[in-house]
């Protein structure tokens, strides 16, 4: 059962292999007022986050190391990003990423293609999503998720819900460093893909399930893998 969207063609198995019928089904889900996960759901969600977010901590200590030399190499700086970003019920938190451009460089909200803000192997970090691997600090932490919608720059997010509406919806739950948005649908360039992205947030809030976040850790392994863009 295989969903293609326009402008990123990546199958993720729903309930419908029709193109056309999977978009309504998602554009239904914006009109339905998501309440959240229930307290089983959520402990659910934690100790998939514990569990697996803790163990890749751990598994990824070589490939850590290896990144704190390559940057201090090709671009001499801050090791960490970090950026204010909008979490559950709306709170800002701060956001831990390697940093992946080179510091001072213009400012841009949105990441281009062949952004000459990136240095070499940070344009590698982002194509393997290494520079996410800090986030898992904030998922042990419990300001994220493992699965969840993408976490917005809160400069970002003040003029999302001014022009998109209910977009405020998707911070009913904590966001995630990957999540159904993330692997169905290109890197956000513009609002309209902020829109579009929106979308798969609520199929992915209105229709929580364990397996649902099973499929969507093995898809962001085989995107990983890959090297697609999410």
């Amino acid at each position: 059962m295989t969903l293609s969207i326009q402008k990123y063609n990546h199958p993720l198995t729903l309930p419908n292999k029709n193109e056309l019928a999977m978009k309504n089904i998602i554009n239904r889900n914006m009109n339905h007022k998501p309440k959240g996960y229930t307290k089983f759901q959520y402990f659910q969600k934690r100790v998939v986050d514990i569990v697996v977010g803790g163990s890749l901590l751990l598994v990824a200590v070589p490939v850590i190391l290896y990144s704190l030399r390559r940057i201090k190499k090709e671009s001499p700086g801050a090791i960490l990003f970090k950026q204010s970003r909008i979490g559950l019920n709306g709170k800002a938190f701060t956001c831990y990423k390697f940093r992946s451009m080179h510091e001072d460089s213009h400012f841009n909200p949105y990441t281009q293609e062949n952004d000459s803000r990136i240095f070499p192997f940070g344009n590698t970090m982002r194509k393997m999503r290494i520079d996410e691997l800090p986030q898992l600090i904030n998922v042990l932490k419990g300001e994220m998720h493992l699965i969840g919608p993408r976490a917005e720059w809160d400069i970002l997010v003040k003029d999302y819900e001014k022009i998109i509406p209910n977009y405020h919806d998707r911070h009913l739950v904590a966001p995630g460093i990957t999540g159904l948005a993330q692997v169905c649908y290109p890197y956000g360039r513009d609002v309209e893909d902020a829109k579009e992205k929106l979308k798969f947030d609520m199929e992915y809030i209105n229709n929580w399930s364990l397996w649902k976040e099973i499929k969507v850790v093995l898809k962001t392994i085989e995107v990983v893998l890959g090297k697609r863009g999410m």
